[in-house]
């Protein structure tokens, strides 16, 4: 089997969720190992114990070294901590217009994004960008007043589009705080749980949405996700009202 071939069947088994692999011969965890040799008599022995390095003191790091959002990104990618990576098909940055006003935090790319490389392009994707036109906005828009900026806490796909987990959130806020510092918006739209969970330490986004809070220095609005509201389209008239607060905030009026 060439290189080619055994990719395309890899890739066939992550999309039927295959998440780890598995030997054809059975391991015994129990097996007492065979003991390591000895060193010979006079030899001198020298162990250099290294410490394992903080996943998120890396990251912090590593994100203070930005100036620009191109470096961001290029350090973000190189981080090697995040096992996430290792089953993505592509690191997913951003999207948008960086001199938006608004910039919207999702939580992960989703089948799509992964493929695309673009945050929010799915079904959901479609659904946020009708809703941000009903006020005038658009991630496609030249003009910093009626253009969108959207990224994610995640990057990286989680498999099967699971929920990150604390520690997979913990090593990312400090790209996703040096992210929004660069881009400087006006208003944060922190879409679901997962953001909530990043920004403010605070789950349960039917309690917190609709209520201005502020998250990394600036004036946040929690959003019930676009995915919510497909399987639950009541729940429209309430992102509605969100709407058109964001709206109001942009135009000084709360």
């Amino acid at each position: 089997m060439d290189f080619r071939a055994a990719k395309a069947l890899l890739e066939w088994q992550m999309e039927l969720g295959a998440d780890e692999p598995m030997g054809e011969v059975p391991v015994n965890r129990y097996e007492v190992a065979a003991e390591a040799p000895k060193p010979a008599a006079g030899a001198v022995v020298t162990t250099v114990a290294e410490a394992p390095a903080d996943p998120v003191e890396a990251a912090k790091a590593a994100a203070a070294t930005a100036t620009a959002l191109d470096t961001l990104a290029a350090v973000q990618s190189a981080y090697e901590f995040c096992e996430l990576k290792k089953g993505a098909r592509n690191f997913v940055f951003a999207d948008g217009n960086p001199q938006a006003r608004v910039l919207i935090l999702g939580e992960a790319p989703g089948r799509d994004e992964d493929l695309e490389g673009r945050p929010f392009v799915g079904r959901a994707g479609q659904l946020l960008e009708r809703m941000f036109a009903a006020i005038g906005l658009a991630r496609t828009a030249h003009h910093a007043d009626e253009a969108l900026y959207i990224t994610n806490v995640m990057p990286w796909r989680p498999p099967q589009n699971r929920d990150p987990e604390p520690d997979e959130i913990a090593m990312m806020l400090p790209f996703v705080a040096r992210h929004v510092e660069l881009v400087n918006p006006d208003v944060v739209v922190l879409m679901g749980n997962t953001p909530c969970a990043a920004a403010l330490g605070k789950r349960g986004i039917l309690r917190l949405r609709g209520n201005w809070t502020e998250a990394f220095g600036r004036p946040a609005m929690p959003m019930t996700h676009p995915a919510y509201l497909l399987r639950n389209p009541a729940a429209k008239r309430e992102a509605w009202a969100d709407l058109l607060e964001i709206k109001a905030r942009l135009k000084g009026r709360t």
